[in-house]
């Protein structure tokens, strides 16, 4: 069932802070850090399950399939990234159900032409608004609980401009959704012409990509530009790379894994992470 925490804790105005996650292992880490909430973040499963870039490779069906994994893990509200919604306004229709029945508590809509590519790479396009708002709409209409929330992303900064992309917002939030995503926003000045529209109306997400478009700001400053969602999407899944290429360059140059040992779980402390003394009582119980 969706978690409708999300919805309260937005009420409030300080700052959700949200990391990045890919799969049911990163989210059960994440969620024994502390955080409040998740993001599924669509560029992840790309890198992660296709080992590509985030470039409209991925179905509904393989995030559908990775976000039942988490939310049956996790108790945590996961905002999860639906791309364009896989097509047409019909097509977004199926992929709020689908989320929806897979637990997601945030469903995120973008309006780049399909295929979409990450938006912080250069060479985007979006759709006409009234397209967009026509899947909003659908989206709207497709959810069974208010509680499931509807996150509309613009991408038009890099085609036509910031003032274009404000008044696609604008048009997004009349038609009803639940917060406002204004992709690659390329300054701090940026960042608070957005704010100071939008910030004491609905909430709205910033997104921070290590290299990317965006300055990167820690989540107090991101509060203080008027932000109420801050996402870190990609940043786990490259901390994971980085430590792979580190891994297995010293398995392959020393033949064995004991130089990596201090910096890696052995194997009761991954069963530790993952539950295993627990899960093995439960089991013993239907013995």
């Amino acid at each position: 069932m969706t978690n409708p925490s999300l919805k309260t804790r937005l009420a409030r105005k300080d700052i959700v802070l949200a990391p990045g996650v890919y799969d049911a292992l990163s989210a059960l880490v994440a969620e024994q850090a502390g955080f409040e909430a998740l993001y599924l973040s669509g560029a992840s499963i790309a890198y992660t399950r296709l080992g590509r870039s985030d470039i409209g490779l991925t179905t509904f069906t393989e995030v559908a399939d990775t976000l039942g994994r988490i939310t049956e893990r996790v108790s945590l509200p996961v905002i999860v990234d639906a791309d364009t919604g896989f097509g047409n306004a019909l097509n977004t229709q199926r992929t709020v159900r689908g989320f929806e029945r897979a637990g997601a508590a945030m469903v995120q809509i973008e309006d780049q032409t399909f295929p979409k590519r990450c938006g912080h790479l250069d060479g985007k396009a979006v759709v006409p608004e009234r397209e967009m708002i026509g899947k909003l709409k659908a989206a709207l209409d497709a959810r069974v609980s208010s509680n499931t929330l509807i996150l509309a992303r613009t991408d038009a900064v890099a085609v036509e401009g910031l003032e274009a992309a404000l008044d696609r917002a604008e048009a997004y939030l009349a038609c009803g959704v639940d917060a406002l995503f204004i992709e690659a926003l390329r300054s701090p000045a940026q960042m608070d012409a957005a704010c100071q529209r939008f910030g004491e109306r609905v909430p709205l997400l910033a997104n921070m990509v290590e290299g990317g478009k965006t300055p990167i700001q820690d989540a107090d400053a991101l509060q203080q530009h008027g932000f109420r969602i801050a996402i870190f999407p990609g940043g786990t899944a490259r901390a994971v790379a980085h430590t792979l290429q580190g891994y297995y360059a010293s398995l392959h140059q020393h033949r064995t894994t004991q130089p990596w040992r201090p910096r890696m779980l052995d194997f009761d402390a991954l069963n530790e992470v993952i539950g295993t003394p627990e899960l093995m009582r439960t089991g013993q119980k239907y013995d």
